[in-house]
Formats: C-alpha cells, structure tokens, sequence
C-alpha cells in the first residue's frame, strides 16, 4: 500500500490539504470549506492565488494566460474547461488574466496570448502559445509529463 501524501491547494478557498494518493480518485473534499477539491474547472487566480497554487501544490499546474479582448483566447476557453475534466486531479488547470495580473505575465514572459504554461514543482517545464483544441492541450500535457 502506497502511503504517499499530496499536497493539493482547494480551488475556493485556497487552504492546502494533504490528500493520501491512493485517494485522489475519490472526490475529495476540502478539510477546510468542505467544498470539492476538483471541480473539474478551471480556477481563475490572481497574483496571491497563483503564487499559491504554484508554490503550494503537489500536483501539476497548467496555466492559460489569456486576456479578455483576445479573441482566440475566448475561442479556446471552452477547450480548456473540457481539458480540466479530463485531466484532473492529475493536473491543476487555472486562468490568468494578463489585462489584470500584469506583473506575473512579465514575470514569466508572456510575449503572446494566449500561452499555456505547464508547472511541475513551482518550476515551468514546458510552454505552449497559441490556441488549442481539448484534444490537443490533453495531449500535449500529457506527452509533457508522461502520464
């Protein structure tokens, strides 16, 4: 038996939790708001939640940094709600608005919207511009962490 632990940061109220990993399939719950840790949405953040999640989670973070004027963002928004139904609780999907959370887009360089950007231990290990279908954004994460 597998007695490994995940730390994993609630999407609604940001408490961290340690989840047992055998347990991550179940649905869990928040100890602390009691509300799902897997909505399977993305969760949209801003410059201390980003930090948080980052920073805080075990798992995986994907990252679409978007605008709300681009428009071949709000083409792929729809695509990236139906990848996080796919690939949680293995990966934490969330929103950045560049328009409001400027400092993070220059922080990490973001040149062009919208850019996916894939985190494994606070570190960016993997980035992808442009628009992508679900098919190809699961795919491609998926291919970058050999899951």
């Amino acid at each position: 038996m597998n007695n490994t632990s995940l730390h994993v940061v609630c999407p609604g109220c940001a408490a961290v939790n340690r989840i047992p990993a055998q347990r991550m399939n179940d649905r869990p719950k928040c100890g602390k708001c009691r509300q799902p840790l897997f909505t399977g949405q993305p969760v949209e953040l801003d410059g201390a939640g980003f930090q948080r999640h980052l920073s805080r989670n075990d798992i995986p973070l994907l990252v679409d940094f978007w605008a709300p004027w681009c428009g071949p963002c709000q083409m792929m928004a729809p695509a990236f709600v139906q990848a996080a139904a796919q690939l949680e609780p293995h990966v934490r999907l969330a929103k950045v608005n560049t328009q409001n959370e400027q400092q993070i887009a220059a922080a990490y360089n973001i040149m062009s919207i919208p850019t996916l950007a894939l985190f494994r231990n606070g570190r960016e290990i993997a980035r992808q511009p442009g628009a992508l279908g679900v098919d190809d954004i699961v795919r491609w994460t998926r291919g970058q962490l050999g899951i």
